[in-house]
């Protein structure tokens, strides 16, 4: 009972005594203007055309998407690389097969016949052109990305707009419905 009484003391002096840990301030409170509207500059998306036009990559940075830029150049490079060792291979076959047909037999192919060395030249004849058709096709969606995602840039997009799945009871077979609820709220 003897410890019972300094514990409870302790207890309440602790508990009705206020520490303050932060100074209160006044603060003002500013309405934000909702009506407020951002300005759209039309020629956004094609200036980012032209900048990734000019150097690939550019326009990803024009529109301060610089993760993409990497992968810009991680498939126009590779791309090339494709091209340049497809064309080299394909010359050094193309150039054996030229020099068995004057009569040398010294070449780096000499395991090779005649049909294989034409085959091997077809062959990376072939890859080179896809190669190269990679590499057009990898600068042209450079080029549409960053048209496409400046003209994004610009839509307005905020919480009050939502699309998401939903699944509800079918009232008939009670069995679940998958759909898709758009909603827009207007406070």
């Amino acid at each position: 009972m003897s410890k019972i009484v300094p514990i409870s003391l302790l207890f309440f002096l602790a508990g009705t005594v206020s520490l303050f840990a932060q100074v209160k301030k006044d603060t003002v409170l500013v309405v934000k203007d909702t009506i407020a509207l951002q300005e759209i500059d039309p020629l956004t998306p094609a200036k980012a055309a032209f900048y990734s036009a000019i150097v690939p990559g550019l326009g990803q940075a024009y529109n301060k998407k610089y993760w993409k830029i990497p992968l810009v150049y991680g498939a126009i490079g590779t791309s090339l690389y494709f091209y340049i060792d497809n064309n080299k291979k394909y010359h050094n076959y193309r150039d054996a097969y030229k020099r068995r047909l004057e009569g040398y037999s010294d070449d780096n192919y000499q395991f090779l016949d005649d049909s294989r060395l034409i085959a091997g030249q077809k062959f990376y004849q072939r890859n080179r052109d896809l190669s190269v058709l990679f590499v057009v096709g990898f600068y042209v969606l450079n080029i549409i990305d960053a048209n496409v995602d400046a003209a994004l840039i610009q839509f307005n997009v905020n919480e009050r707009l939502s699309l998401r799945p939903e699944i509800y009871p079918n009232d008939v077979t009670f069995r679940p419905n998958v759909g898709l609820t758009f909603n827009y709220s207007f406070n």
